[in-house]
């Protein structure tokens, strides 16, 4: 199957998996585990950091996240469509007695800094505490500009707040900005990366911080059940997606964007702005879409087909697929008329 639902759908190479057979592994709850360790400090090079913390997956390490950040009774500001807040089952609120302070994104995934600084709560009886400014790059692909960045970082200084960046696809958006991590992470306090997305690893994610702030996070890994053992396992095909699939993903990109002037051609609505990275988005009625998905995977082809349908690419599509991916809906579109 030629599947675009979500780059989540990566499978590990033969390298990748040879990597994972000959790692070294130690407990890694006892800190014992070299090569989640090497994983971890790798993580910190890359980013600039001064600890990082490997857990099993990207929802667990933005709750351990926020968790670290805010104490029960205090929030953070956050996108109302950002993946921390949408659509990771109000992990926060609901084990961390955190409150979320949703706002609306502007259409390049930025939230303005003119809201955050209204949504930010005095410091009364009344109101939680504001603690945090939480921002997601890439948001829907969307590549988030450093001079935002820098601009919010510096917000937040004036504000007394930390700021978090839910970096699940960070590394696509460096590779699209053309600069090396540590130019976008300079701008955050903590940030996530997920490693099993289009960098290819089966699982894992990192967050990478202070030391102070990554011993707390080690603990609350511990508390909600992140705390593994021979873990190196998982870490080495960690370390291979970082060593060997980084700059790879420019090869999405452009697969990506592709696919978007193919699909243009044989009439197909882009959603706004296009592909920037690796997600295409593109607008069809809801009855057009209930007959296209149905359709395309009974020909091989799975899509999230909706109203607004979302197209990714990735390391296990390449652009042979895609040209049958545009023939396929071009036969579809045809059999409409």
């Amino acid at each position: 199957m030629i599947d675009l639902r979500s780059d989540t759908v990566t499978r590990p190479s033969e390298a990748m998996r040879q990597a994972m057979y000959q790692a070294e592994v130690g407990d890694d709850v006892y800190g014992d585990d070299p090569t989640v360790n090497a994983l971890q400090a790798l993580a910190c090079k890359l980013t600039g950091k001064e600890a990082a913390l490997f857990l099993p997956t990207g929802t667990q390490a933005n709750l351990v996240a926020l968790l670290s950040h805010c104490e029960r009774g205090e929030e953070y500001i956050v996108g109302q469509k950002a993946h921390n807040y949408m659509y990771e089952a109000g992990g926060a609120a609901v084990l961390g007695s955190i409150q979320p302070q949703p706002l609306e994104m502007a259409d390049d995934g930025t939230l303005p800094l003119d809201k955050v600084a209204a949504a930010i709560k005095a410091d009364d009886i009344h109101f939680a505490r504001t603690r945090l400014l939480s921002l997601e790059n890439t948001h829907s692909g969307k590549v988030l500009p450093l001079d935002y960045l820098q601009r919010a970082f510096a917000f937040t200084r004036e504000k007394g707040l930390a700021l978090h960046i839910d970096g699940a696809r960070i590394l696509n958006a460096a590779v699209s900005l053309g600069v090396p991590l540590s130019d976008i992470t300079c701008y955050c306090d903590t940030l996530t990366i997920c490693l099993s997305k289009g960098l290819g690893a089966p699982v894992g994610s990192l967050l990478c911080g202070s030391a102070e702030y990554i011993k707390r996070a080690n603990r609350w890994r511990k508390m909600t059940g992140g705390g593994m053992r021979q873990s190196g396992i998982l870490a080495a095909a960690g370390i291979y997606a970082l060593e060997n699939n980084v700059q790879r993903l420019q090869d999405d990109h452009d697969n990506a964007r592709w696919l978007e002037q193919q699909l243009r051609a044989i009439g197909v609505e882009i959603a706004a702005p296009g592909a920037q990275t690796n997600v295409l988005y593109l607008h069809q009625s809801a009855e057009m879409a209930a007959r296209l998905g149905p359709w395309m995977r009974e020909h091989g082809v799975l899509i999230s087909a909706g109203p607004l349908t979302r197209l990714i690419t990735h390391i296990d599509i390449s652009r042979q697929d895609l040209q049958t991916v545009v023939e396929l809906w071009q036969r579809f579109l045809q059999q409409q008329d």
